[in-house]
């Protein structure tokens, strides 16, 4: 696939080994403008360890990656996300032990991790969490996993509290979630559905959506939901086949597919294989100048099949790298937009700068 017109040139891409596999990657949000760190969580298969990393990344003379500081997890990290509280920032692990643990950097020094609070196996979870995804404000997170639980976690000046907003007992499956505004949340799970959820309505989702478009899509997975601050009502979505859709409040039963298997012409779909993660691109302006509200606003994907791509409704796609392994996660950087983080199945994180 050819890039598209949207760049003036190629984007640079720098790659870092690494001794271990990374199982995901989020920049930190900045505390100064001076300084920019990136958050890693690896895993070691030789000693079966797995820890959470700091990094901080500098440019001159020549882009680089320098690990600071560690924690080390007590189980494989299966979902990482950062965001600032106060005047620190905050980082949210969720394991496949089931344990949840909130690593608060140090305000003087940003590089190094000044506490820890967490929850213990089965707390939340019987099995792995699926994601976490924490507020804006830092206040609470949200936790899904496939035994059909949700979660609200609460975050005390010592200590996390939970409570039990939705149990299935198993027969629905959770893998990924997004907080919207202070009181609502989306959910996302096997056969392309999505839930959306509000406090201020107890007793489970108040909306819902199944992506039946056709049966081989039935059995597809949503990995990654994001959505944007100023259109709340909208629900990105990424998953099995390379499937990226939205899903608007307002039109809940007619979901727009931007991209996958069954969306019209192949020159749609930048990839075929699992999309791992999607974010709204604040990048890429858009090329849709009609009736903004009803557009869906650009939108960064990262696949099995080792595409980074931006897809945008009935534009043609923007690939941005493709790489010879599957790229597992990644994170735009919301100060600086044009860098991208990622992590490379094989051993490695990039940076990818756009001009």
């Amino acid at each position: 696939m050819a890039i598209g017109t949207a760049l003036s040139e190629p984007p640079k891409i720098y790659r870092f080994p690494q001794s271990k596999y990374i199982d995901s990657v989020r920049w930190l949000p900045p505390i100064s403008a001076l300084d920019r760190f990136a958050v890693i969580a690896v895993f070691d298969s030789d000693s079966d360890s797995s820890s959470i990393q700091i990094h901080s990344f500098t440019q001159d003379p020549s882009p680089n990656l320098t690990p600071d500081s560690q924690w080390d997890s007590p189980s494989r990290v299966s979902s990482l996300t950062a965001s600032q509280f106060k005047h620190k920032s905050l980082v949210a692990a969720a394991a496949f032990s089931g344990s949840l643990h909130v690593l608060f950097t140090d305000a003087v020094d940003p590089s190094s991790f000044e506490s820890e609070l967490s929850l213990p196996e089965k707390a939340l979870h019987d099995g792995p969490i699926a994601c976490v995804d924490v507020m804006d404000s830092g206040l609470e997170c949200v936790t899904v996993g496939e035994d059909g639980r949700v979660n609200l976690v609460s975050l005390g000046e010592s200590e996390l509290s939970y409570r039990r907003i939705f149990d299935s007992s198993g027969l629905v499956s959770f893998t990924s979630a997004k907080w919207a505004s202070p009181s609502e949340f989306a959910t996302g799970g096997f056969g392309f559905s999505l839930q959306w959820w509000d406090q201020r309505k107890p007793g489970g989702a108040v909306s819902q959506f199944k992506g039946d478009w056709n049966q081989r899509k039935g059995s597809g997975i949503v990995h990654s939901i994001d959505i944007h601050p100023s259109r709340k009502h909208t629900c990105l979505a990424g998953g099995s086949l390379g499937t990226v859709f939205a899903w608007d409040l307002r039109w809940p039963q007619q979901p727009l597919l931007l991209s996958g298997v069954g969306s019209g012409e192949a020159s749609c779909s930048p990839c075929e294989s699992e999309v791992w993660e999607v974010q709204y691109d604040p990048y890429v302006k858009s090329s849709n100048v009609g009736n903004v509200s009803s557009r869906i606003l650009p939108t960064m994907i990262c696949s099995e099949d080792g595409i980074i791509a931006v897809v945008e409704q009935g534009e043609e796609p923007i690939e941005l790298s493709a790489e010879p392994c599957a790229i597992n996660s990644f994170d735009i950087d919301q100060q600086y937009p044009s860098d991208v983080i990622y992590s490379l199945e094989w051993e490695s994180i990039a940076i990818l700068t756009r001009p």
